[in-house]
């Protein structure tokens, strides 16, 4: 991982990491082949500094870790979930801005 506040989610890794966090949990889903996805890591690194301790940032390789892309319906890459509680709360498609994902993670953090 380029970020050490952005942590490697997988299959095997998903259910403990995500599911049963205690904070917000920031999923993009992502493939090392998708341009738009390697725009959007930079987004991704800036917000797991931004809300170290608050939320918990992480990707998963969706070509890897085919579990758990298909659970969540992921049928276009970048999809960005967030999970409150294991339960997804929220999904972006696409590449969105910062601000986006912010204002997001702030109401949860809120709720």
């Amino acid at each position: 991982m380029a970020s050490p506040n952005v942590a490697d989610f997988t299959d095997a890794n998903f259910e403990t990491e995500v599911l049963q966090s205690e904070v917000p949990v920031l999923v993009d889903f992502w493939a090392e082949w998708c341009m738009p996805c390697r725009m959007l890591t930079p987004v991704i690194e800036q917000l797991a500094q931004e809300y170290a301790g608050k939320v918990k940032v992480g990707k998963l390789d969706t070509d890897n870790n085919r579990e758990v892309s298909v659970k969540y319906g992921i049928q276009a890459i970048p999809t960005v979930i967030l999970f409150k509680g294991g339960e997804a709360k929220r999904k972006f498609v696409g590449l969105q801005s910062k601000g986006d994902f912010a204002a997001a993670l702030d109401e949860l953090l809120k709720a």
